[in-house]
């Protein structure tokens, strides 16, 4: 895909901060990042940002794991100290100094342009001022995760990906020590995830587990209790489960609505409720989620 179509006008032009190859866009190896001003939307460079959904990014062609979209400079930040590396910066003409302090690290184009083009570009107003188009990490192992954990979450099935952002800002705030997502759960790494997270996604711990046969074995050889959130008849209460809660444990979450399947309730050790009033049933998975893990936060 090269952008939203042909242009008469002359291609990018490289003015800034490295040094450039001229007219190229280019930098010479270890000259940091080359802002690149750009005059039509014709660069193939540009592709990444020209209206391409989560899944297409997650498949780019060219790359080893993938690509996702970094929005704000607070993002990007987050997403460098994590190691991951910018593939490119696309910023409004006032945010292309900070751009390129936070890339300086890398041989990267920093793309700029008047914000009516960067919205033909996108699909979008850029209100934060930049956003990054980022090389998606290898995930790690769950064995490696576990090794030091003592309190992790387990997503199952939560396929709205404000509600994972929601509980990653959680587990980073509360201080959980790292994720399980299930194969049908909302990537973290989409845009929306990443978002309403503020980031987080990029800082905690996480992967993919498989089926509950294969995730029950991984937990209970690494020492975890598992804590299923649901309404069943022999639930307890999240006050008692937490006054006497084992050195390490798994909460599990499920789906907004549907809740979780039978064969994750079967997997757990315990199944947890928190008691409700005025005859509301349940909470948002992600307010159930930071409820839960603040009552365990010092159990």
């Amino acid at each position: 895909m090269s952008g939203p179509g042909p242009a008469a006008s002359p291609g990018p032009t490289a003015t800034g901060a490295g040094s450039a190859v001229p007219g190229a866009g280019l930098t010479l190896p270890g000259a940091g990042p080359t802002v690149v001003e750009i005059e039509s939307l014709d660069d193939p460079r540009l592709a990444d940002y020209a209206h391409q959904t989560d899944v297409a990014l997650k498949k780019a062609r060219g790359t080893e794991h993938g690509l996702y979209i970094a929005e704000s400079a607070l993002v990007l930040e987050r997403a460098i100290r994590a190691g991951h590396r910018p593939r490119s910066v696309l910023a409004l003409g006032g945010s292309v100094d900070e751009a390129l302090a936070l890339v300086a690290g890398f041989d990267v184009p920093v793309f700029s342009g008047p914000g009516e083009l960067l919205e033909e570009l996108t699909g979008y107003i850029l209100h934060r001022g930049l956003i990054a188009s980022m090389h998606r990490p290898e995930l790690p192992s769950p064995e490696s995760l576990l090794a030091g954990a003592r309190r992790i979450v387990v997503l199952e099935n939560v396929s709205d990906p404000t509600n994972v952002g929601a509980i990653f800002r959680s587990v980073a705030a509360i201080g959980a020590d790292a994720v399980l997502v299930t194969p049908r759960c909302s990537d973290p790494f989409y845009r929306r995830a990443i978002r309403v997270s503020m980031g987080t996604v990029l800082q905690v711990p996480w992967t993919r587990v498989g089926d509950w046969d294969a995730t029950k074995r991984l937990l209970e050889a690494s020492g975890f209790h598992i804590a299923a959130l649901a309404l069943t008849d022999d639930a307890v209460s999240l006050r008692a489960f937490a006054a006497t809660a084992p050195e390490r444990v798994a909460l599990v979450l499920g789906a907004e609505g549907e809740g979780l399947t039978p064969e994750a309730i079967a997997a757990a050790d315990t199944v947890v409720q928190i008691p409700m009033a005025h005859g509301i049933d349940s909470l948002n998975v992600a307010a159930t989620a930071a409820v839960a893990m603040y009552a365990l936060a010092d159990a």
